[in-house]
């Protein structure tokens, strides 16, 4: 099973991407902890991405593409994957899609969890508190991330929904009902069983 999660920072697409892997097998890639990672350990992508998630802003195509391509590539992903955070836009996608090609594999589906935006700012206050995330705390940050969502990852969602991968989530509730509402999409969108 070869999966991606797309949502808006907070949508839950991390805990939800895990409860996949535990529920259907496969790796979670999470490009904001690879990221994170590498920003405290101080290597060239992590000061380079640093810089972008400083101001709250998306780190450019080329720096992420590499990245998750190459990680798709490798050993514990040849029975799937859960894709966290991306691709987030339209030419990243089509990386992935020859990076696939070039495996011998397709995605399965793409999961798109949608919630509002007061529901948001109050899973981005708490994770922040929680978690001690920084880029979750201030009001700029927050609304640039926002911004840049709408504006560079839903033609994703159309990009996706022409090829008839797209499956659209409610993530507002508890984590067990949206994780029971995304089994149940992926059922559907992909033949998987539980």
């Amino acid at each position: 099973m070869r999966v991606v999660l797309v949502g808006p920072p907070g949508s839950g697409k991390g805990t939800q991407a895990g409860r996949i892997v535990e529920r259907f097998g496969g790796a979670h890639i999470a490009t904001g902890d690879i990221l994170r990672s590498n920003a405290e350990r101080g290597t060239e992508l992590g000061r380079t991405a640093s810089r972008y998630m400083d101001r709250g802003d998306l780190v450019p195509d080329e720096v992420m593409i590499g990245m998750v391509l190459e990680r798709v590539g490798e050993g514990d992903c040849a029975d799937g994957f859960v894709l966290d955070g991306f691709p987030r836009t339209v030419p990243q996608a089509e990386a992935l899609d020859e990076r696939l090609d070039e495996l011998g594999c397709s995605l399965d589906a793409v999961v798109s969890l949608e919630i509002d935006e007061d529901e948001l700012r109050d899973r981005l206050a708490r994770r922040a508190e929680e978690q001690d995330r920084v880029e979750d705390e201030d009001e700029g940050t927050i609304h640039r991330r926002m911004d840049l969502f709408n504006r560079e990852t839903e033609p994703l969602l159309d990009y996706y929904d022409r090829k008839g991968l797209l499956v659209r989530v409610d993530a507002a509730g508890e984590v067990d009902e949206v994780a029971e509402r995304i089994v149940g999409a992926l059922q559907g969108k992909a033949g998987l069983e539980a």
